[in-house]
């Protein structure tokens, strides 16, 4: 199952394992099992430190296993095959269970290691998503730092009963002690609000790890963030960046080809290579947490989640944007039960089932061609008269069999019985009149919202959440600049935030050198 050459890479990533690590699988029959076993096998035959082992422990299924370091649970079990984009999470399982260090901010782990209630969460994934690894390797993450807590992956698509029983449609999908905790499009930093709105008495601003004034603080993590991060470690000055996670919404992005000088990625490469290109310099990175309040001032001052209070001389927000919401009736409701915003993730839990992408733009035509791979049909729903998408992607969803596409429609209302999505209703507005599709699912694709929020007040934004700024990415606030998909720059492409990105932080260093 594993090639030669990813064998010889775990054989250099485990040569300095100080713990021996068993994997403990459970006994039983199990149609993928064989398959299973081979693949711990392989993976326990690199490292004489690595062992597998089949036992009794009544575990969920004869596809389930737990880490076990010298001869103790630590919390951290799989329900299926993790392979595909999982196979990093179960090698930084390994690994961090036997001695590498957590990569997570001090005082984030503070904040988990003062939990005392017995915690065990579930999440259930897609071998095809690409956000569902960050999540299940920080919960593993947090089952190293706190023995109360431990942690399954569950492979969705090898335990349909389960999957059904919860009417789960859309991953991850985070059960915490057996009670929905968290699902659809979710990151680490929103599990992170969870447990400090669940036990607000983990944050101790008191207690919070204290930085020396900053130069320069980055908040935002995207291709304008680390440019503007970069560029300031360059100049020598002291550099913070404060994020959710690296990459932003690159880290969705599965196919890249429009980057000048690398004429294909994907968005989990170019995150790499970004968080590589950091890693050379002297950058402070405090992931998963957000900024709630900025105060102005000649130094501003930067409220985190963590209760952590930082003093900086400027400030370049580069907070990106997220997928825009319809704001209809049963939208909210249904996230995670049939409204899904990542055809990449969710697409796989409606196979033969019809569905709807909503928006006819590059991103929803995209998302209809992905899916007409997957589902039985699809139904594209366009406000305008006319699509906006190129035409190279409009003529491809023309000639599908499985894609049919309605324009100069406002959809109305997604209809749900039982838990699960059934239909849409939309107004045709040549006609006025309200009609009606059956469908299981339905996927969001109307554009972006900037994630501007917490600027309240601060600094002036447009009508739709931009941060304006100048040629210089200076905004309405001396001493504050920004840059990217947050800002009023037109064409929010990957390339040109980063050109912004740098752009601010030069300009932030000249504001620096005039007020010293």
């Amino acid at each position: 199952m594993l090639s030669n050459d990813i064998l010889n890479a775990l054989k250099s990533y485990t040569q300095n394992m100080t713990q021996k690590v068993s994997l403990v699988l459970q006994t039983g029959e199990h149609s993928k099992r064989a398959e299973l076993t081979e693949f711990l096998t392989q993976v326990c035959s690199v490292s004489d430190n690595l062992e597998l082992i089949e036992r009794n422990e009544n575990l969920r299924s004869p596809i389930t296993f737990y880490l076990e370091v010298e001869g103790k649970r630590n919390g951290i079990y799989f329900s299926g095959i993790p392979s595909g984009h999982e196979f990093n999470s179960l090698i930084l399982a390994i690994l961090q269970s036997s001695g590498t260090a957590l990569k997570l901010d001090k005082n984030l782990i503070g904040m988990v290691e003062k939990i005392t209630d017995k915690l065990h969460f579930e999440v259930f994934i897609s071998l095809s998503c690409h956000n569902c690894p960050d999540v299940v390797q920080s919960l593993n993450q947090f089952a190293l730092l706190n023995e109360n807590i431990s942690t399954e992956m569950i492979d969705g698509g090898l335990f349909q009963t389960i999957v059904d029983e919860r009417n789960i449609q859309g991953v991850p999908s985070v059960y915490l002690n057996g009670e929905l905790f968290a699902n659809g499009k979710i990151d680490t930093a929103q599990l992170v609000d969870k447990l400090i709105e669940r036990y607000p008495a983990i944050v101790n601003s008191d207690n919070a790890e204290t930085l020396p004034l900053q130069d320069v603080t980055v908040i935002g993590a995207g291709p304008a963030g680390v440019a503007s991060a970069i560029y300031a470690a360059r100049k020598g000055l002291n550099v913070t960046m404060i994020a959710d996670r690296i990459g932003g919404q690159v880290k969705d992005t599965v196919g890249i080809e429009n980057l000048i000088s690398v004429p294909k990625t994907t968005g989990t490469e170019l995150t790499g290579n970004m968080q590589a290109h950091m890693a050379d310099y002297d950058i402070t990175i405090k992931e998963f947490l957000r900024v709630e309040k900025i105060e102005k001032g000649q130094n501003k001052t930067l409220h985190l989640s963590s209760g952590e209070v930082i003093e900086s001389k400027t400030v370049i927000i580069t907070t990106g944007a997220k997928w825009r919401e319809l704001g209809v009736p049963g939208e909210k409701e249904n996230i995670g039960s049939g409204v899904a915003y990542c055809p990449h993730c969710d697409g796989p839990f409606f196979k033969g089932k019809d569905v709807a992408v909503v928006g006819g733009g590059n991103s929803g035509i995209e998302a209809a061609l992905d899916l007409a791979g997957m589902v039985n049909h699809v139904t594209v729903f366009e406000f305008l008269p006319e699509l906006k998408a190129d035409s190279v992607l409009v003529d491809k969803a023309i000639a599908n069999d499985k894609i049919s596409i309605i324009k100069n429609v406002a959809t109305k209302e997604i209809i749900a019985e039982n838990g699960s999505v059934v239909g849409l209703a939309y107004q045709d507005r040549a006609t006025g009149e309200i009609l009606q599709c059956d469908l299981s699912g339905v996927f969001v694709q109307i554009g972006l919202v900037p994630n501007s929020e917490f600027l309240n007040g601060l600094v002036e934004r447009t009508q739709y959440g931009e941060v304006i700024i100048d040629e210089k990415c200076q905004t309405t606030e001396p001493g504050i600049f920004a840059a990217g998909d947050v800002t009023t720059v037109p064409y929010k492409q990957i390339v040109v935030a980063m050109g912004e990105g740098s752009k601010a932080s030069l300009a932030a260093f000249d504001y620096l050198i005039r007020e010293s």
